[in-house]
């Protein structure tokens, strides 16, 4: 058995989650929050079996597609300002950050 960990950006959670169903992937959504941009993300947990591990990736990476977002970050110009100004960056956002461990144990009661 192996548990994959696979952190997903919001807008692909609701795709993926379907596919985890089709493809009879059992698997349990979290709601997560990402540190950078702290934009919403879901975090999912998958315990399957082995030969199953290169199945569930592939459904990841089709339905995890990376992509560029313009974002504010403050840049404070002075530090002896209390003001701040915020310029639009490009940020690659979404894709998946994915997780496969082993596990030592699985019981479904």
């Amino acid at each position: 058995m192996k548990l994959i960990i696979a952190i997903v950006q919001d807008k692909d959670a609701h795709v993926l989650g379907d596919e985890f169903v089709d493809a009879n992937i059992r698997a349990t959504r979290l709601s997560t929050t990402g540190g950078f941009l702290r934009a919403g993300n879901t975090t999912f947990l998958v315990g399957i079996e082995e030969e199953r591990v290169e199945e569930a990736l592939d459904i990841i990476r089709e339905n995890c597609q990376s992509r560029e977002q313009y974002t504010t970050l403050p840049m404070h110009l002075d530090t002896a300002m209390d003001s701040s100004m915020s310029f639009p960056i490009p940020v690659q956002v979404g894709g998946a950050t994915v997780f496969v461990v082993p596990i030592e144990s699985f019981f479904r009661f």
